[in-house]
């Protein structure tokens, strides 16, 4: 499995849940470019209309080798290919708790490109705030353990 690109902001900004293996509908240059590892998913989010899920915002260049064939927009809606029962699921949840789906990361699995999205809960500004000094007190004590 290896791995393309990671939503590290994801992490910072939810509380993650449960998570979900999805593939993605892509073209053939839109597959070229993620061989490079050109991709990014910072500000991206999934959203469902009429029973499909959709993830928006995903940033995939151009490949510069397609030529005059690739003309579509690099932060188009792709479609994620889900199971029916993962779907009805998560909207479920996204409904009724207030929940929102986020992508994780985008990797190769065997051949094929999967996206892993997660169900997620929204952090205040205290969550945000303690986890900032959690990792600050984990940074200190490694640091410490490292020199002792």
């Amino acid at each position: 499995m290896k791995q393309i690109a990671y939503n590290r902001s994801a992490g910072f900004e939810y509380f993650i849940e449960e998570r979900f293996e999805a593939g993605i509908a892509l073209e053939g240059a839109e597959v070229k470019a993620l061989r490079q590892g050109n991709c990014n998913l910072k500000d991206s989010f999934c959203y469902i209309y009429d029973g499909e899920v959709f993830l928006k915002n995903m940033h995939i260049p151009l490949y510069d080798k397609s030529g005059a064939f690739n003309s579509r927009d690099s932060k188009r809606d792709r479609k994620l290919l889900m199971h029916r029962r993962e779907i009805d699921k998560i909207t479920g949840k996204i409904h009724a708790k207030g929940m929102t789906l986020v992508p994780i990361s985008l990797y190769f699995k065997d051949n094929l490109i999967k996206v892993e999205v997660a169900l997620c809960r929204g952090k205040q500004n205290y969550d945000k705030k303690r986890s900032i000094k959690e990792r600050d007190i984990k940074r200190d004590t490694d640091r410490q353990l490292k020199n002792y």
